[in-house]
């Protein structure tokens, strides 16, 4: 059974760098490390794909904007008869702070509204996520500037030196040996985190 995993995020030049294209960033790093290539187009998504120490891997990028990716996740699911650990959907987290991660499986959409579009698609929850802290704003009401914001300073070097390289661990690791190990590895804080 292949693995599918999922960065989510918005397409366009103007997204690129913001904290809500996490999920983008993370499977473009993936497929560099892997020497996969993105370029391919299907089920309204652009997609990678290799083996990875012989498991096959799918890296897919939504096309549809972040609040519609069960347009593209819902027919890739059906198409590779996947079962929920199959599925890892890498998205950012306002409600963790920059520094942590949580992998974990069939939980509910907390208010991602990309989460809640795979799930209303495959008609479940019951596949994996690694949510990746971003953390909210100081002022009450600017959430959505704060994801469409790209990171600055220390959130920068944070993120390149110490989530970056974490997050692609265990995303490797979820390929190799699954959720539980992948948890192991990512669901701590990390030093100089909020």
């Amino acid at each position: 059974m292949p693995k599918l995993l999922v960065g989510l995020g918005n397409p366009g030049k103007e997204y690129e760098k913001t904290r809500h294209n996490v999920g983008f960033f993370l499977v473009e790093r993936l497929a560099e490390r892997w020497g996969f290539e993105f370029g391919r187009k299907k089920f309204e998504g652009t997609y990678a794909e290799g083996l990875v120490e012989g498991e096959k891997v799918i890296l897919v990028k939504p096309q549809t904007y972040m609040n519609l990716s069960g347009q593209c996740v819902g027919p890739w699911f059906s198409f590779l008869k996947l079962e929920g650990g199959d599925l890892m959907v890498i998205h950012d987290e306002l409600d963790l702070p920059l520094g942590r991660m949580k992998a974990q499986r069939a939980a509910s959409a907390a208010g991602q509204k990309g989460v809640a579009s795979i799930i209303a698609a495959i008609g479940h929850h019951d596949f994996c996520r690694l949510r990746v802290g971003i953390g909210r704003p100081q002022a009450q009401g600017k959430g959505a500037d704060h994801v469409l914001a790209a990171f600055k300073g220390e959130e920068k070097r944070l993120f390149e030196e110490e989530v970056l390289p974490l997050a692609l661990e265990g995303a490797e690791t979820f390929v190799k040996l699954g959720l539980d190990p992948m948890m192991r590895i990512v669901n701590r804080r990390l030093p100089g985190s909020q």
